[in-house]
């Protein structure tokens, strides 16, 4: 997906719920711009973007925000990543890609697909197919 392209970190957030047709509430659009204002891609928690709101004028609740993900990763316009089974990262990178887990900072990054190959998948069971495969490679600091 190419990134809405706007003059104004509003403007460009409204186009990005606009995209997928989610109806822009205060809110949704409070969170949209501290996620797609810049016009750069993130990996967020919903801890974090919490913390991010408290600097914003419009106020959200931690719940607000959690939803407020569910809707964006269910419209589409971002994938949740897993880590550790309990530890969830929301990404608006769309696109099939794999990423670094740091686990010393707790920090996700995009990791390069350059010389990357998944072959040999196991066969999915009968009456399933593979939707997608994640690739999380967990780092250590040496």
């Amino acid at each position: 997906m190419t990134l809405p392209t706007a003059q104004t970190p509003k403007e460009r957030s409204t186009k990005w719920l606009a995209t997928k047709g989610l109806r822009p509430t205060r809110q949704r659009l409070a969170l949209a711009e501290l996620l797609m204002g810049d016009g750069k891609h993130r990996h967020v928690t919903a801890e974090s973007l919490f913390d991010a709101s408290k600097d914003i004028s419009e106020a959200v609740s931690l719940a607000t925000v959690y939803n407020t993900l569910r809707a964006f990763c269910d419209a589409g316009l971002m994938h949740e990543i897993t880590v550790d089974g309990s530890k969830s990262y929301f990404d608006t990178n769309t696109s099939e890609h794999p990423h670094f887990f740091w686990e010393d900072t707790g920090e996700l990054t995009d990791a390069s697909t350059e010389r990357m190959e998944i072959t040999n998948l196991p066969s999915a069971p009968r009456d399933a197919e593979i939707a997608s495969v994640d690739v999380v490679i967990r780092l250590r600091r040496t």
